[in-house]
């Protein structure tokens, strides 16, 4: 039952940094569909996943999955990445979802393939081991996880009416349902969605980023199992935890009653 916690045993792996970063200002990546920017001044230590990719709306073509597969390889070995944030470079949408146009053009055999890496997309969003993850999409698009991971986050009676009738719902319809967490009104600039993301993102930063990291494992690890096995794989976290430095920092700055300086170690 706690074989699932194998990617929790790499998190303290040895801090590797992330070799390219594309950021929008930076020619060479003007014509990637994937951009990664780190943030800098008060919010360092989060950083953006812009989607690019306007003339699709930013639907999931083969280049968009594979650019997005290798930044997430690459920010998960960052060390410096304390909350990962989702946003859209495209005016008025996120992301379209899958590219039916595209998926037109393959064969059976290439859109097993595409579905099976859209799936495989989708698992290492919600897995990705860095500090924090701000998920503005769950991965429900059918055929990529979303007959298995609606019915766990909605009930399955639910899921199965959302999934048979393909109804769409508004941000203030997916939070009530407990879809997403938060729905914000618009403002003129049409970001409203973002900018309470990084507020977020901010109340995220200052905690302890291991302790942070380690729950998130605990949590996703734990619900997939019963509820004895699940605090086993909570207490093999928080072992986990205990030699840290970040923990004696933790302890020291209650004690001292003054602001923690976590380091990721």
């Amino acid at each position: 039952m706690l074989r699932p916690l194998t990617s929790a045993l790499r998190l303290l792996r040895p801090w590797k940094p992330l070799q390219t970063r594309g950021c929008a200002s930076d020619g060479a990546a003007r014509g990637r569909e994937i951009q990664v920017r780190a943030l800098e001044g008060p919010d360092q230590g989060i950083t953006e996943i812009l989607m690019n990719r306007p003339r699709a709306r930013n639907a999931l073509g083969n280049v968009f999955v594979s650019e997005l597969l290798e930044a997430l390889a690459q920010l998960r070995e960052d060390r410096q990445v304390r909350v990962l944030l989702f946003r859209s470079a495209v005016k008025g949408v996120f992301c379209a979802g899958a590219d039916l146009k595209e998926r037109e053009q393959m064969s059976e055999a290439e859109v097993e393939v595409f579905v099976q890496r859209l799936r495989g997309m989708m698992t290492e969003i919600a897995s990705t081991a860095v500090m924090g993850l701000i998920e503005t999409t769950r991965g429900l698009l059918p055929g990529a996880g979303g007959t298995q991971r609606l019915p766990r986050c909605l009930g399955v009676a639910l899921a199965k009416e959302l999934i048979f009738t393909g109804r769409r719902l508004s941000g203030t319809q997916a939070q009530v349902l407990g879809l997403v967490n938060h729905a914000v009104a618009q403002n003129e600039e049409g970001n409203a969605a973002y900018h309470r993301a990084r507020a977020l993102a901010q109340e995220i930063l200052p905690q302890a980023p291991i302790a942070v990291r380690l729950s998130k494992v605990a949590i996703d690890r734990g619900m997939e199992v019963d509820i004895a096995s699940g605090m086993a794989i909570e207490g093999i976290c928080y072992a986990q935890n205990i030699p840290t430095q970040d923990r004696l920092e933790g302890m020291a700055a209650f004690r001292e009653k003054r602001p923690p300086k976590f380091v990721g170690k």
